[in-house]
């Protein structure tokens, strides 16, 4: 099974604009990504981007990279236009361009989902212990059955805990998990993700990941205990310690 990690990275993000080649510790963004990357048991790393800026950054520190079109709407967008171009991959993982400290077990965990071949979209969650997580609208929460396949993801905490008198009592009361945005495709499924439209609960909770299961897709999860650091505006850099 040969697999591909492709890190999306594009230049104009609306809260960060230029944020690949912010210098974190005398590296980019994009190059400490990349170098993480590099660590996993992947057959190949390449950044997918549609700004020369960024393409002349790899290119300096000695990576690879395809350009892409800049109107795609979603970083699995992005990944598919890449595995056209490199069709001679298995799968897919789509490795988030805004966390440069992303830890290969999390890559690892993702590609061992494949094994199994009825796998075929993958994701990792991750326990809620704090209630600023659970009730924060920008960490999408993720309801998960028996065989840990996602059920439905929501910006909203999900599911209701009836008679609980106040927000710590939900804690106590269930099991919530948060979604960690790694996502690992069979190839011939991202391509078919491609051609599906906006759903009505994607557009609702502006979760791609809606799209995918209103349409029949099944999403395996894994529970990993690593925390990620993902750098979303200039005021998340305070969060880095090196």
């Amino acid at each position: 099974m040969k697999i591909i990690g492709i890190i999306p990275a594009r230049y104009a993000s609306t809260r960060f604009p230029g944020k690949p080649l912010v210098d974190i510790g005398g590296k980019t963004m994009i190059q400490r990504v990349y170098e993480q990357a590099l660590k996993c048991n992947l057959a190949k790393v390449v950044v997918a981007t549609d700004d020369d800026r960024i393409a002349a950054e790899v290119t300096r520190f000695g990576g690879e990279f395809v350009m892409t079109s800049a109107h795609h709407q979603s970083g699995t967008d992005r990944c598919a236009e890449v595995v056209k171009h490199l069709p001679d991959y298995d799968v897919v993982i789509n490795i988030q361009g805004d966390e440069p400290f992303i830890d290969p077990k999390q890559v690892s965990l993702i590609a061992d989902c494949f094994i199994d071949p009825n796998v075929k979209l993958a994701t990792l969650i991750k326990v809620i212990h704090t209630e600023h997580e659970l009730f924060n609208v920008n960490i999408p929460k993720v309801v998960i059955n028996s065989n840990q396949q996602a059920v439905y993801f929501s910006r909203h905490p999900i599911p209701f805990i009836r008679g609980a008198e106040n927000h710590t009592d939900w804690l106590k009361s269930h099991q919530f998990y948060k979604h960690i945005g790694i996502y690992g495709y069979q190839t011939k499924t991202l391509l078919a993700l491609t051609k599906l439209t906006p759903s009505s609960l994607e557009l609702a909770e502006s979760l791609e990941q809606l799209r995918w299961i209103e349409n029949g897709y099944e999403i395996q999860t894994k529970v990993t205990d690593i925390e990620t650091i993902a750098i979303d505006t200039p005021e998340d850099l305070k969060k880095i310690v090196i």
